[in-house]
């Protein structure tokens, strides 16, 4: 199964990451999918715009179900996203500072951005953060620093990884051998989110603003 999905994947690059993603859902099927995917949301070097349109492009091929697909790699995202969860919730934001400057590829400066965004976003983060590159990966990591509420972690996860996924895995599924065209897709949709959080924060400071000054000016006004 592994050299049939190969095989009919040239069109895409399959050397590197891709390549290895092959093997290891050809030999392990959809399981393969969620392991990657896990992996990918622990180490955030493995793209998911390659990862996800392959486990899409192997579904169109017989090698499992679309729907497997989704719910596999769904799956994954949490079980990654609970780990990094765990090293946050143990370790503390110091500790796993160090952590990142021990290994290679991972930088604090990817860490430090991420907390940014939880202390900016708060619990919204973990569902947006889904679809932003690194943030993706990582945002696991201030939510356990910060004891956000497990459950409320759970499903923001779960919402915001089957949305991501579903995009992808759906996009590499009609793509067929033509998935990779799909990863241009990924920084247009990050880029849409992003936009999207910017405009709510002006929405919301605004909001915050007019209301400050409304109350201002009541407590200037005359009594009766």
């Amino acid at each position: 199964m592994p050299h049939t999905l190969l095989s009919a994947a040239e069109g895409g690059d399959l050397g590197g990451i891709a390549g290895w993603a092959v093997d290891v859902m050809g030999a392990l099927g959809a399981p393969g999918a969620a392991l990657i995917v896990a992996l990918e949301n622990v180490f955030p070097p493995i793209p998911s715009e390659v990862i996800l349109p392959l486990a899409g492009f192997a579904a169109a091929q017989g090698t499992f179900s679309l729907a497997a697909a989704i719910i596999w790699t769904t799956v994954g995202s949490l079980v990654g996203a609970l780990v990094a969860y765990g090293l946050g919730y143990w370790l503390g934001a110091e500790r796993v500072r160090a952590l990142f400057e021990r290994v290679p590829l991972l930088k604090v400066e990817d860490v430090e951005k991420t907390q940014e965004w939880f202390a900016r976003h708060g619990p919204a983060s973990v569902f947006l953060g889904r679809m932003v590159p690194v943030v993706r990966s990582l945002i696991s990591i201030p939510a356990g620093i910060e004891r956000m509420n497990f459950l409320l972690f759970v499903v923001l996860t779960t919402l915001g990884s089957l949305l991501w996924n579903a995009i992808f895995v759906v996009g590499g599924y009609l793509l067929g051998a033509q998935w990779h065209r799909i990863e241009a897709v990924a920084g247009w949709f990050s880029d849409a989110v992003v936009g999207l959080l910017l405009v709510l924060a002006a929405v919301f400071l605004a909001r915050r603003s007019w209301q400050a000054w409304a109350a201002r000016r009541g407590a200037r006004a005359p009594r009766e």
